[in-house]
């Protein structure tokens, strides 16, 4: 293996490490992956945390119930890509992750979040419904 497949080896395992530490509840180890200025934005509701103990504070402070299942992660270099299903109070929310890496830690994740809908009857002709495993 080249230096750059050995790179991608470890940080897809740094970031399987990192969720599956969230889904534990395992702070310190989900918290790891990020550099001490690291910044995680949230488009959604525009909120940017910046510096590695405040992602980790507006995180242990949430007061649902949270389960994290990993659809697929892709990537290579300093760009990678999580798809997964965050259940907060048994509500499923669909999330993708955007971590950007300086070297070996994450310095800039960008997090986007969208609820499930209904599939609309005009569109049933035309799809198929995504195997479960996929979903």
């Amino acid at each position: 293996m080249n230096s750059g497949m050995d790179r991608d080896a470890r940080t897809r395992a740094r970031i399987e490490q990192h969720w599956d530490a969230s889904e534990r509840g395992d702070i310190d180890t989900e918290h790891a992956i990020y550099a001490e200025d690291a910044i995680l934005d949230y488009p959604q509701s525009g909120e940017r945390f910046r510096g590695r103990s405040k992602i980790q504070a507006q995180r242990g402070g949430h007061p649902a119930e949270r389960h994290f299942t990993v659809l697929r992660i892709r990537g290579g270099g300093d760009l990678w890509v999580s798809e997964c299903v965050i259940t907060y109070d048994g509500v499923p929310t669909y999330s993708v992750s955007v971590m950007e890496l300086t070297g070996d830690p994450v310095t800039h994740e960008t997090q986007y979040f969208a609820d499930p809908f209904p599939a609309p009857a005009s569109r049933a002709a035309l799809a198929e419904p995504i195997p479960g495993h996929d979903r």
